[in-house]
Formats: C-alpha cells, sequence, structure tokens
C-alpha cells in the first residue's frame, strides 16, 4: 500500500508547472511549494508536469531542481521527479560507479531492484538503463565487480519471474533440497542456487523457503549466514533471500539502519522511502513497528532534519 497523499482535486500539469517556476524565482526557493507539488503527485502526474515544464520553459525540471535545491532534500526530490524505472537505473549506475565497489551496502539497490519490483518493471529499468549508459546493466555488472558477485547479480538482474502466485509443492520440496546440497558443499554460487533465485517465481520461493524450514529445521537465510567462504557473496545472497522472503521487513530494516548509530545514512533512507512510498510504505511502516516497538515517522523525525525531513514525512502520507 502507497502512502502518498494525492489531493482530491489537483491542479493541471501546466499549473503545477508554474508553481513550481515561481518558487524558484528571486532571491531564495519556495521549498515548501515544491513539497506540496512534487510531495503530493503520483507517479504520472509527476511525468506530465516534467513534460509541462519543459513546453513551457524551454528547460528540464530536473536541471531547475538541481540548480535551485542541495543536499539531500535536492537528492530526494530529484529522484522522485524521475520515472521509476529511470531512477532505478540511475541508482544501479551510481552502485556501480562507487570506487568500493565490493561494499555491500553500494550493491544493496540492485537486489533490491531486481527482486523487489515487478518483471515489467525490471525489463523498464534495464531499457533505461542502456538508453541512458549507452551499455547494458548485466554488461556493468559483469564488467566492474569480481567473480562470484557478477555471477549472482547478472542472474538477478537479467531474471523475468512469473508473475502469478500459482505454485507447486513438489518443486518447492526438490529445490529446497538443492539449495541445501549447495550450502552444505559451501557452494553458494553453484548453479542450482542462481538457477532457482533467478529463474522462479516470488510466490514459488516463498513456498521453498517455507519447505526448506520444514525439513531441515533452519531458515535458508540462517543456513547460508553460517556457510563459510566468501562473505560478500553470503551477504548479497542472504540480501536477496530477504527481499524475495519479506521486501517490507527488508526496507524496514534499511529505514531503521540508516538512522540508527552515529551520523545519518541519508542516501539508504532516501532510497527506502522514495522507491517505496507508491508500492508498499505502508507496510513497512507496519512491519518497522513490529519489529522494533517504534513509529517508523517518529524515528525519521528525530534523525532528518529541515525540507529534507518535510519532504520525507510528505511522502510518508503525513502533514508538514
Amino acid at each position: 500500500m502507497a502512502t502518498i497523499r494525492v489531493p482530491d482535486e489537483v491542479p493541471s500539469p501546466a499549473q503545477d508547472s508554474e508553481t513550481l517556476n515561481q518558487a524558484f524565482r528571486g532571491w531564495g526557493t519556495d521549498e515548501k511549494a515544491i513539497i506540496r507539488v512534487l510531495g503530493q503527485r503520483n507517479e504520472s502526474q509527476r511525468r506530465r508536469i516534467r513534460e509541462s515544464y519543459k513546453e513551457i520553459y524551454g528547460k528540464d525540471l530536473i536541471d531547475d531542481l538541481s540548480s535551485e535545491l542541495s543536499g539531500d532534500f535536492m537528492k530526494a526530490v530529484i529522484l522522485w521527479t524521475y520515472d521509476a524505472a529511470e531512477r532505478d537505473a540511475r541508482l544501479v549506475n551510481k552502485a556501480l560507479k562507487e570506487k568500493k565497489k565490493k561494499k555491500i551496502e553500494n550493491l544493496k539497490v540492485i537486489v533490491e531492484i531486481s527482486c523487489t519490483t515487478s518483471p515489467s518493471h525490471l525489463i523498464a529499468v534495464r531499457k533505461a538503463y542502456c538508453s541512458l549508459f549507452d551499455l547494458s546493466i548485466e554488461e556493468h555488472i559483469a564488467s566492474s565487480l569480481p567473480f562470484p558477485l557478477s555471477k549472482l547479480l547478472v542472474t538477478l538482474a537479467s531474471s523475468f519471474r512469473y508473475d502469478k502466485d500459482k505454485t507447486d509443492a513438489e518443486v518447492a520440496t526438490i529445490e529446497a533440497a538443492m539449495l541445501r546440497e549447495a550450502i552444505e558443499k559451501k557452494q553458494l554460487d553453484h548453479d542450482h542456487v542462481l538457477y532457482i533465485l533467478g529463474t522462479r517465481s516470488i510466490y514459488q520461493l516463498r513456498e521453498t523457503f517455507v519447505a526448506y524450514k520444514q525439513s531441515y529445521g533452519n531458515t535458508i537465510d540462517k543456513d547460508v549466514d553460517g556457510c563459510p567462504g566468501d562473505a560478500d557473496l553470503r551477504s548479497l545472497l542472504q540480501i536477496a533471500i530477504f527481499c524475495i522472503d519479506s521486501p517490507e521487513k527488508h526496507f524496514a530494516k534499511v529505514v531503521r539502519d540508516s538512522i540508527e548509530g552515529f551520523g545519518t545514512d541519508e542516501d539508504s533512507l532516501t532510497r527506502a522511502i522514495v522507491t517505496r512510498a507508491e508500492i508498499d510504505l505502508m507496510k513497512v511502516r507496519g512491519e518497522f513497528f513490529n519489529m522494533y516497538n517504534s513509529s517508523m515517522d517518529n524515528a525519521i523525525i528525530g534523525d532528518a532534519s529541515g525540507d529534507y525531513k518535510d519532504f520525507l514525512i510528505t511522502l510518508l502520507g503525513s502533514k508538514i
């Protein structure tokens, strides 16, 4: 369930474009107007605003937002203004261009996009990537990352899953045994593991994870965690399993981790809120409370500040 609140009566794209252009004029920028307009429009409405802005003013709205805003507020607003496929393509590109390419926190976004979005959206992301960067996601992963991380991420990013809830209990039992064998042999990059995780539907995989626990006592992510070998591969595989099994819990953990401890990981916090606000952020909020016995909204309010905080809270559906 989405959290953004679109007003019952929405101005035309031209009117919203005029409001935004006026917010950029003068000595200062009217950040509240930007939040009020963009933070309360769905993806198709934002796309029409961007098109209208270009037609009226001859400039890309993204460029004006980049020049008028700054810091984490600017990054969040721009990510939100992009079409979802372009946004996710840019997030993957940024992750692959990071100097510390093996840092799991950077690569997590590739797993999230591959395992928590619809098959049609993943195809749209791959198309957008080719258009924006003149190479495929798969090529960029393979040329940027060491084996076996590249093997796992290429498999996930190139998947096209059946998206209905039909499952086969017999297949689940058989493939749970195949996963168990790979774990026992300490072969987390075995072709059977990648074939299962990269081709089966989300619903079938969840059935397989249930069959695994019933047959072997532990959850599969716990057994993966105990498997010696490449720590980065182990971590990415656990993230993939978690994203497939319960994306809401995964993103609740992303939010929690981003605001716990010394300092705030604004990039992770922004990614979680912006990418899920029109999908399942209401469920993420519920899982956050169940997991940590505290309000996600209050946690963000207590950790973020200024226009950045106000924008995130608006995407959460709260009034500022």
